[in-house]
This record gives C-alpha cells, structure tokens and sequence, in this order.
C-alpha cells in the first residue's frame, strides 16, 4: 500500500455553508504528514470524515485501503481536540480499556499500559485517579491510550495544545518512536515549529481548500533566501553595490535575496568599497514564514474581520 489517506475533492457543509470545500491529499504509509492550517481553517471536519466520524457531502476517501473508514477503526489511533478520560478511572486501566475497544485482550492491555507509563514518566500514577492528574499528566495518558494497540496509522488532532515544552518534546520523541515502529502519524497543527521538526510532508488548507501539499522543504522554497548584511561603515552608494530590491535596517545593515549566481560578485563589490563586512549571513526562509505566503491573504481576512 502506497499511500495509508488518500482524499479528492472532500465537501462537508453545515447549514448551508461549506466548510471544507474540496480538501485533496495523499498521506504516504510510514510517513510523518503534516495537517497545517489557522484556527478554523476546517482541519477537524477533515479528519473526521476520513476516519469515517462524519459523512462528507462530496468528494472520495480511503482509509488504510478500505472506501469505508470505520471498516479500518481497529487499525486506528485517534487522539481528538476535544480531550476526555473518565476521572475515577486509573490510567493503567483506562490506557487498557482504550486498546480493549480496539481488540486487544484487557491482561494484554495492561501490560502494555504498565511498560507505556513507566517508559513516559509516569510509572508512579498508574494506580491514582485520572482526576487527581495534572492537565499535562492526563493528556499524556490519553495519548498512551492512542497508541496501546500499536496501531498502523495515529492521527492526532492539535496534539501539542495544552503541553508545556518538556512534554511536547517527549511527544516528538514518542511521534518519532511510533514512525520507527512502522506507523503512519497524521497530526494536525497551527504551529509551525512541531511541523517544521517531525514532518515528511504536508498539506496547508485555508478556508477548507487545499493551497499546498509537498515537503518542507518544497515549501521554504517558495520563498527567496535572503542575506542580511553589516558592514563597518556606511555604504556611499549602495544602489551600485547591492542587488536589486535590498532593504536598509538603517545604520549600516542591509538585507537583500540572495542573488542567483551567488554571492561573490556582491563581495567583490563590497571589497572595492573600502566599507568592510561586519556580519554577513543567509537567512533561509522557516515554514511560519512559508505558511504565510500560501494563506496570506487569508490570515490577513480573518484578522480583519476578527
């Protein structure tokens, strides 16, 4: 199986108005895939109609195979936005009920909750009431509970919400453990900086359409590289030295793309100035400022109408 997700042309409209609006993407299996998109953007609609939760109103979708999602749901781990575990529960035994509603025998259940709690952290509260958990604590059980079954594909709704920066590095870690393992991870996010770390590959959606879908890398790239320089003394002429379009920080700092055929012309030209080089160094473009190209204008609407 070449691809673990594929949708086409996904509709979902509530009330008349379409909220995902032709939603195309193609998630390769063992992969780590990227579900990027604002507040809003239609994210979770998605995801549930590819695991078969709703209905969509147009479009195609396979699910580990299968035209029918919910024929696949014990091959599943799925971690929802909306958080919730039954607070008089210990999380050994509601990491074991969870892999139970997937087919795994309660004895085994357990065992694996016991080696996942222990190898998270959190040996010493298998036995305490899931109420009497941190926010922090709890989310990670819920997220063990994902996973008991070993499931062949995780999708995992705004996972990082909620987690404070020592344990959303352990949830990288373990993301990065369940690919090794031989998984397919599906996780949406608005936070670039997780994406940008874990991801294969991606798909960018805004106001429920499909705007990009390819590599990280493939994303940067829509945007220049651009060159920050410093020089020691102010440039007499910089329109003669520096490429076309450079930008003046004020003082002696400029910030320019990096030219096609590199920098050493724009070097040659700054020598024979006599103005010296403080700092000069490329700056290649993050995926938050990739994100913003492709839904600009979108991010700029929302905000105006907010």
């Amino acid at each position: 199986m070449d691809a673990a997700i594929e949708a086409r042309g996904l509709v979902k409209r509530f009330g008349g108005r379409a909220v995902v609006d032709g939603v195309d993407l193609s998630v390769p299996a063992g992969a780590i895939f990227g579900f990027l998109g604002q507040n809003g953007a239609g994210k979770t609609t998605t995801l549930r109609m590819l695991l078969g939760i709703l209905e969509p109103d147009g479009g195609e979708r396979r699910l580990l195979g299968e035209s029918r999602p919910l024929k696949a749901a014990h091959r599943v781990g799925y971690l929802p936005e909306e958080r919730g575990l039954y607070p008089a529960m210990t999380p050994r035994e509601a990491i074991a009920y969870m892999g139970a509603l997937r087919g795994l025998p309660w004895a085994e259940g357990r065992r694996r909750a016991d080696t996942l709690l222990e190898a998270n952290g959190l040996g010493g509260h298998g036995q305490a009431r899931i109420k009497t958990l941190s926010k922090g604590m709890a989310q990670k059980v819920q997220l063990l509970a994902t996973i008991v079954h070993q499931p062949d594909l995780i999708v995992l709704d705004e996972p990082f919400s909620g987690l404070d920066p020592v344990n959303q590095d352990v949830l990288e870690t373990l993301i990065r453990g369940e690919r090794a393992r031989g998984a397919t991870i599906l996780f949406s996010t608005h936070v670039m900086a997780h994406a940008e770390r874990l991801c294969d590959s991606l798909v960018v959606i805004a106001h429920g359409r499909t705007r990009f879908t390819g590599s990280v890398d493939a994303a940067r790239r829509l945007l220049p590289t651009r060159v920050a320089l410093v020089t020691e003394r102010p440039l007499a002429s910089a329109d003669a030295v520096l490429p076309a379009g450079f930008a003046h920080d004020g003082g002696n700092g400029y910030r320019f793309d990096l030219p096609a055929d590199g920098l050493e012309p724009t070097l040659r030209r700054l020598l024979d100035t006599g103005a010296g080089v403080r700092d000069l160094h490329v700056e290649r473009p993050g995926l938050h400022d990739a994100f913003m190209a492709i839904v600009g204008d979108d991010a700029r609407a929302a905000g105006a109408a907010a």
